[in-house]
């Protein structure tokens, strides 16, 4: 991959991310060389679930939208990968099909690793399974933790600690305020948190009470991180 295909911003949320920014230079060099770019509008499908599993993704723009559908035929969202983030890996690894969807949402810029190039990259670089290994542990940590939450803190809570992890995401600094730029309807944060839109619109007008949000037609304004925090930890 030519870095010239990314543009500044994309190409820095790629080497700043978390997983990514670890690597060795070598590796990080290894993986770019393979990857091309590919720019997804809006609503676009990158993959669909019970798919043969064809590539490794990294994020550099946007969101990805990573959803399945449920009994009843509603498309139901699990979580968005966001800009620095890698997926795709674990069907790459065990050879089964995809197990959800994933969409664009918004326009989304991914750095894509076709499967002969990912199987390749194994070969040569040992340390990229074991970077591999670590992410997913993080992954199944995380699960265990949202688990954990739904279980165990109310709707309240655990919408403050989302709203708290989608500011450090997609946050844009405005002065005292943080806005949350990626686009979501009640409805979605709704499904991220497994509760009704009407609950979850109910505790946002709390916090809209509370001085912590404020709501804006599919946009959240943080007015007070440290009443969020306060909130989250209850």
């Amino acid at each position: 991959m030519n870095a010239a295909t990314l543009s500044v911003e994309e190409r820095q949320n790629i080497d700043s991310g978390a997983w990514f920014a670890k690597l060795s230079t070598p590796l990080r060099e290894a993986i770019l060389s393979r990857a091309v770019v590919r720019r997804l509008k809006d609503g676009a499908s990158l993959s669909s679930r019970g798919t043969a599993a064809e590539q490794w993704c990294g994020v550099a723009l946007g969101a990805v939208r990573i959803s399945s559908v449920s009994l009843s035929g509603k498309q139901v969202t699990l979580t968005y990968a966001e800009p620095g983030v890698w997926f795709g890996d674990i069907a790459l690894f065990d050879g089964l099909p995809r197990t959800h969807d994933a969409d664009a949402h918004g326009p989304t810029t991914l750095l894509v690793v076709r499967k002969p190039d990912f199987k390749e990259l194994l070969a040569q670089h040992i340390e990229l399974y074991e970077a591999l290994l670590r992410l997913n542990c993080r992954r199944l940590r995380l699960m265990f933790n949202q688990f954990e939450d739904l279980n165990t803190r109310p709707l309240r809570a655990r919408l403050a600690k989302q709203i708290i992890l989608l500011a450090k995401s997609y946050g844009i600094a405005q002065g005292a305020e943080i806005r949350i730029g990626l686009q979501l309807a009640q409805e979605d944060l709704a499904q991220l948190l497994g509760a009704s839109r009407q609950r979850v619109n109910q505790e946002l007008k709390g916090f809209e009470r509370d001085g912590a949000v404020r709501v804006e037609p599919t946009r959240l304004v943080v007015l007070s991180r440290d009443k969020l925090l306060q909130i989250a930890e209850a």
